[in-house]
């Protein structure tokens, strides 16, 4: 059965919009301004065994973005008997769009990396003797399936009083652990010789998505974004030459 590596994640872009008066009016814009950050999304598919993967990012909707995923996997072969092996931060719009589109065909796996941040935050209350011990068993215990010594481990830890759960690290990878205890399969993962990080997309956003819209000092309209996204997507896709080939033969 081939197999399809699937990975999606979002990166705050700087944004800005102007008030519709302001552009009415003439008035000096700079003035009326707002400024933010919007999430954009970026999608990548590969199969297994190919080094180079295949990219979409967008600006737009969170259901954009799964469809997005889907022509990803396309064009990096999938079909319906492929077995999609997917991976991400845990964010609930990513595993809705993997769910919502893929199925039973799909396999979701949290980031190994991102759990192991939460569990590295509980491990400062670990007498630092023996702090990176343990945090390092329960990095194999992840890895062995064995979630419930994992929180065994941290409801052994020194714990914040319940109101002030919110911002005790030792509960905060408690919660994050049990509410994706579906998506821990690390050892299946590894035996099946598949990456259990998301290390591509996290990269990818690097240099598709920030090395260019998160210059130092730059602002972008969420259109002039999707409109910058759309080439640097087709530079990540190694279609730049044969894009600018079919618009001067199309203005030609």
């Amino acid at each position: 059965m081939a197999q399809v590596i699937v990975q999606a994640d979002g990166s705050l872009v700087p944004i800005v919009s102007f008030a519709a008066e302001t552009a009415a009016s003439g008035t000096d814009r700079r003035r009326r301004r707002e400024v933010g950050w919007k999430e954009a999304r970026l999608s990548m598919a590969r199969a297994v065994g190919r080094v180079d993967g295949y990219y979409h990012a967008t600006m737009g909707s969170v259901q954009e973005t799964g469809e997005q995923i889907v022509d990803c996997v396309i064009k990096a072969g999938g079909g319906r008997a492929s077995h999609l092996h997917c991976l991400g931060d845990g964010a609930q719009w990513i595993v809705d769009q993997v769910q919502e589109k893929f199925g039973m065909q799909a396999s979701y796996l949290i980031d190994f990396h991102h759990l192991s941040g939460y569990l590295a935050a509980a491990a400062e209350v670990v007498h630092p003797a023996s702090r990176q011990d343990w945090f390092q068993q329960q990095q194999q215990r992840l890895k062995e399936n064995q979630v419930d010594q994992v929180l065994a481990a941290l409801a052994a830890l020194p714990h914040r009083p319940l109101a002030e759960a919110q911002d005790d690290p030792v509960h905060r990878c408690e919660r994050y652990i049990t509410n994706r205890l579906a998506y821990l399969d690390y050892r299946g993962a590894v035996q099946a010789g598949l990456p259990i990080g998301s290390g591509e997309i996290e990269s990818g956003h690097r240099w598709i998505i920030q090395a260019r819209l998160k210059l130092s000092g730059a602002w972008w309209t969420s259109e002039n974004a999707d409109s910058m996204l759309a080439l640097r997507e087709v530079r990540a896709n190694r279609q730049w030459s044969a894009y600018w080939d079919t618009w001067r033969q199309a203005v030609a």
